[in-house]
């Protein structure tokens, strides 16, 4: 399954109310290490599918929740599980790093 797109209106369903653990990407299209980051969480969303969803969440048009959890610099990836945040990463890093990450937080 490909990244999914999530928005101020859907961010409850497709995250907080998700099954599995969520990692939410918060980009845009403006920014540089954002666009380094989404191919790598492409293809962790290909290799990981059975575990994890990956979701895009664009800041510019939809500011909401990056306010609401704090994001002060992009990309960050916040991974939820159980409708919690359980973890932060900021900053373009590697696919490596990024699955790391992850699994020491689900």
């Amino acid at each position: 399954m490909a990244t999914i797109n999530v928005t101020d209106d859907n961010f409850q369903k497709e995250v907080l109310e998700s099954p599995k653990p969520v990692l939410v990407d918060f980009w845009a299209s403006w920014c540089a290490p954002c666009r380094e980051v989404g191919p790598l969480l492409e293809e962790i969303s290909n290799e990981m599918t059975d575990v994890i969803t990956i979701a895009k969440h664009n800041i510019d048009s939809e500011p909401n929740q990056p306010v609401k959890y704090g994001v002060r610099g992009i990309p960050t990836m916040l991974l939820f599980k159980s409708g919690e945040l359980k973890a932060t990463k900021v900053g373009a890093t590697t696919k490596s790093n990024i699955i790391s990450w992850i699994k020491e937080n689900i």
